[in-house]
């Protein structure tokens, strides 16, 4: 199951348009999102490191430890996204297993990607 089909029901996305920012490195944390449809970048200091597409789970990091944003977001193409504050995240996550489930494998592949990129910068 793709995450974006638990919210087609959404009656309140947010929508952006092409080369408008979510938010970006170093905001305030205000919730994550999921991606309903369209397409988003990505960004780290300047590099595009992710392209997400329908399904992708955006902002989850700083949901989960109120750290500040650690990447700019940008739409790639017209974008809509179901908005989750703490209190809407935390009852996804115990009604739905699966959905605590995908987060928790999303981060783990985040760490993964993140443990190869360091490894080519040590061996170039």
């Amino acid at each position: 199951m793709n995450p974006a089909d638990l919210f087609s029901h959404e009656t309140n996305p947010v929508r952006l348009a092409p080369g408008e920012t979510l938010f970006q490195a170093g905001d305030a944390p205000d919730g994550m999102f999921i991606l309903l449809e369209g397409a988003l970048d990505v960004i780290v200091e300047g590099k595009v490191v992710e392209n997400s597409v329908r399904g992708a789970i955006i902002g989850e990091m700083a949901l989960i430890d109120q750290s500040p944003r650690g990447a700019t977001v940008v739409a790639r193409e017209p974008s809509s996204l179901a908005r989750l504050d703490g209190p809407r995240f935390q009852r996804l996550i115990q009604q739905n297993p699966f959905f605590a489930t995908h987060v928790m494998k999303v981060l783990a592949d985040r760490i993964r990607h993140l443990d190869r990129l360091l490894a080519q910068s040590k061996n170039p």
